[in-house]
């Protein structure tokens, strides 16, 4: 009989390409985000200790992806080789390819309710015309396609909400012309730095203007 000859099956290991974000940090890359926080507390977007836990996070940090996550709600301040992770991202819907750049997209509500909510695509510049009705933004979960939103508001008689993540921001400075109405600034953001950055301009007339976060609990 002849001898039987055996091999062994070498085992097969797969190597995942690694995400910019998953790629291990130095020390230079740390002392550099540190600096970026000493800035920001400069700036007065942090206080003493939001950088004092930062900092030691930033110090922590093995992956870029960790790096940047301490610096990912400071408008403008970012570690350019990693990804930001604060704010959500979403595919478009299918066979949609997004607004182009200035394009002003335009909200109608005319004695009836308007929704717009969960992951709808946004425009860099937005109408809402809102007359006897109710108009709802919801920007919590959506595809944000610019840093800066401007939303041009003319309401009249009706109710505007506008809901923004956390670290996000309101400006209200370009509305000048509030009559027989309300405006408030629940999210007590206004002037402050956000990203992204809602800039609200235009009229309320009869009406209420409020912004406020997501509410928390089951009945949120």
């Amino acid at each position: 009989m002849g001898e039987e000859e055996t091999t062994t099956a070498e085992p097969v290991t797969e190597t995942k390409p690694l995400s910019e974000r998953d790629l291990r940090v130095s020390d230079d890359e740390r002392e550099h985000v540190v600096g970026v926080l000493q800035k920001a507390i400069g700036r007065g977007m942090l206080d003493l200790d939001e950088f004092t836990e930062r900092t030691d996070r930033a110090l922590a940090s093995r992956t870029r992806g960790e790096l940047n996550a301490v610096l990912a709600d400071l408008a403008g301040l970012y570690h350019p080789a990693a990804a930001l992770t604060a704010a959500p991202s979403y595919a478009p819907p299918v066979g949609y390819g997004g607004y182009s750049t200035g394009q002003r997209f335009e909200l109608n509500a005319k004695y009836s309710s308007l929704h717009r909510g969960g992951p709808w695509v946004v425009p860099s510049e937005l109408v809402v015309r809102n007359k006897y009705g109710s108009t709802k933004l919801d920007f919590t979960e959506a595809q944000v396609q610019s840093p800066v939103v401007h939303i041009e508001l003319d309401a009249k008689w009706g109710s505007v909400e506008i809901i923004i993540p956390e670290h996000a921001a309101v400006d209200l400075n370009s509305i000048s012309d509030v009559k027989f109405g309300a405006m408030e600034d629940k999210t007590r953001s206004n002037g402050r730095m956000g990203n992204p950055r809602y800039v609200l301009s235009g009229r309320v007339h009869g009406g209420s203007l409020v912004i406020r976060h997501p509410r928390r609990g089951l009945f949120g």
